[in-house]
């Protein structure tokens, strides 16, 4: 598709141009990338291939139509599972001195890397027809940009506004068309996990790689709906099944272990603050009802 196109791959990580830069990539996967930062946007646009995509310390896996959105200064690079088949994306890069003109026309220009640099969300899925339209854009300007046409400098600026508003106008769109029902049919399915996995290593992190959501909108969808951050649910649940344990004639010994505790002295201060009195206290006290 387009093979004319493509750039030859290089592990340069600098931009050469004044304000932005754009390659599309097709090469086999033989020059690693290490982890790395730059100073200024990266704009991903994930094509084809078996990758994830390495932020900080969290691992994303990318699919087709994703838009990874890198801010200047956060390190980063992908990582393939599997280095012998295809690897295809778009790359742009763009300077904030660049974006922040475009800014000053409309905000709109700066909604998603608003997003990405400010509440560290940095993936955005988009359904196959939504990627075609953002692809078709892609192209333009690369056309553009290869081309010798009369007007050819001011069409590719055209060209980088037209692709930039059209991702934030994407993005936007995507964020405030979820109804009341899409966030509690998530919030109910994260309960159910959450429940499923009380014995496991539960974070943020892990959440967000499960659901393909930010973790930040995990949050606001815990706060929102009860009133609590998901350390604390999680933390309630843990104790209630280990409580649970207790009355049914398990060791308090083995008890926590069983529930996600890593050590006894945590368990026993969680379990004393939330209760009133220790386990064994509890216990011995023949396990009455305690008001939630």
């Amino acid at each position: 598709m387009r093979k004319n196109l493509y750039t030859k791959f290089s592990t340069r990580q600098y931009m050469l141009s004044r304000d932005f830069e754009i390659y599309y990539y097709g090469d086999p996967y033989n020059k690693k990338v290490e982890s790395h930062s730059h100073r200024y946007y990266e704009f991903y646009f994930f094509l084809e291939g078996d990758v994830f995509m390495e932020i900080y310390e969290d691992r994303y896996p990318l699919k087709y139509g994703d838009l990874v959105v890198i801010p200047p200064g956060v390190p980063h690079h992908a990582l393939m599972r599997d280095v012998n088949g295809p690897y295809r994306r778009f790359v742009f890069w763009i300077t904030e001195d660049y974006l922040e003109k475009m800014a000053e026309t409309s905000e709109a220009y700066g909604y998603v890397t608003r997003l990405a640099k400010t509440e560290g969300e940095y993936i955005f899925h988009n359904d196959r027809i939504t990627f075609n339209a953002i692809q078709t854009k892609v192209f333009r300007l690369i056309e553009e940009i290869h081309s010798n046409r009369f007007g050819h400098e001011a069409k590719v600026a055209l060209c980088v506004s037209d692709l930039l508003l059209h991702l934030n106008r994407v993005v936007y769109d995507q964020r405030h068309e979820r109804s009341a029902h899409e966030e509690r049919e998530l919030y109910e399915n994260l309960i159910d996990y959450i429940e499923d996995h009380l014995d496991e290593e539960l974070s943020l992190e892990r959440l967000a790689k499960e659901f393909y959501v930010s973790k930040y909108h995990i949050a606001h969808v815990f706060k929102a709906s009860i009133g609590l951050s998901v350390h604390q649910y999680i933390q309630k649940k843990r104790l209630e099944a280990c409580r649970d344990a207790i009355r049914n004639r398990a060791k308090i010994s083995e008890a926590y272990l069983m529930f996600g505790f890593k050590d006894y002295s945590g368990f026993y201060r969680s379990f004393k603050k939330e209760y009133g009195m220790s386990p064994k206290e509890w216990q011995e006290a023949g396990c009455p009802e305690l008001a939630e």
